[in-house]
């Protein structure tokens, strides 16, 4: 039974869940969304419950219409708390897509969009900012980390 104090004051936290895919010549692909500037890996917030590599599969399919498996982790990224809350962020494995990959960002004025696209390594710190561009690359030299629900791997 858990102690009811702990649950007293829940902490607010937001959990991230990107998502790093690649193409033959290991190039990222990027969103970018019209809420801030510069690109960002595709993937969103989870919903209270959803399992981390699921709301990561569920957000990159909503951004970009592919539907990928995604089980291990590259990267986990804390953010300190801003006046609203803390963030941990985990950038999944989206491993490589084929050239002719269809894209299928939906409408800006439903997705927030304004499209996607896939950026060569060199150029990430070009169109992202700071911190983005550093997850990302941390997330490319990364090892991946499996995704473990109540003890047992995530499938």
């Amino acid at each position: 039974m858990q102690d009811p104090r702990l649950l007293a004051k829940p902490p607010v936290c937001r959990l991230g869940c990107l998502v790093l895919v690649r193409n033959p010549r290991g190039d990222v692909l990027l969103v970018d969304p019209d809420y801030m500037d510069g690109l960002i890996l595709p993937g969103g917030a989870a919903k209270p419950n959803e399992p981390p590599h699921l709301a990561a599969a569920r957000n990159l399919h909503a951004e970009t219409g592919l539907d990928l498996r995604l089980a291990d982790v590259l990267a986990v990224d804390f953010t300190p708390a801003d006046r609203y809350l803390e963030r941990l962020n985990l950038v999944f494995d989206g491993g490589t897509v084929h050239d002719d990959t269809h894209l299928t960002v939906p409408p800006r004025h439903r997705s927030g969009l304004f499209g996607a696209r896939f950026v060569p390594v060199r150029q990430l710190h070009d169109v992202m900012a700071p911190s983005q561009a550093a997850r990302a690359t941390e997330a490319l030299a990364g090892r991946a980390l499996p995704v473990l629900l109540h003890g047992q791997r995530a499938t």
